[in-house]
């Protein structure tokens, strides 16, 4: 049965016996306590997480930073969080990972919470993170031709390259 009762220090203290060091790091932010995890790693923290403390994903979503103020060129591009939640204290955590350009992806975590699916999908659909492991890896908002990621900092707002891969539809009066 999974402690439900744990306070911040004595999570961290047990999560790093369970895992070993060095297997993620700790930022806090207003009352968010956040996990920082490298993508090898993430399936291993979320399922210890899951199952040895109760957690439970409600939330999972990506970032693009590009030409985030204060980014260093070694800092990876984009981040994929999972927001986390003990229903039995109400307490959240944030975990997050990180992947980069050209080819930026993670590990599914379908196999954990079968919920995260279609969340995978949004995040492929408008960041282009493939989640390695993924049962239907596939489009949800965009239209199947589309071919590129509308979220990510380099889409152009204006121009070509804002709808130039939709088909045009027209429609005869009748």
């Amino acid at each position: 049965m999974p402690n439900a009762t744990k306070t911040a220090p004595t999570l961290l203290r047990d999560l790093r016996g369970k895992l070993g060091e060095g297997v993620f790091s700790v930022s806090e932010h207003l009352d968010n306590l956040r996990l920082l995890v490298p993508a090898a790693r993430a399936i291993e923290l979320l399922t210890e997480l899951r199952d040895g403390f109760g957690y439970h994903l409600t939330e999972l979503g990506g970032i693009d930073y590009l030409g985030y103020p204060g980014r260093s060129a070694a800092r990876p591009r984009f981040e994929v969080h999972y927001v986390l939640l003990n229903y039995e204290t109400s307490t959240r955590l944030i975990v997050k990972t990180f992947a980069n350009d050209p080819d930026p992806s993670v590990p599914s975590v379908v196999g954990l919470w079968k919920g995260a699916e279609w969340m995978e999908r949004e995040v492929f659909d408008m960041y282009g993170i493939v989640f390695e492991g993924h049962p239907d890896l596939r489009r949800i908002l965009m239209p199947d031709n589309f071919r590129s990621f509308p979220l990510r900092k380099d889409y152009p707002l204006r121009g070509r390259g804002e709808r130039h891969n939709f088909e045009r539809v027209t429609r005869e009066d009748s």
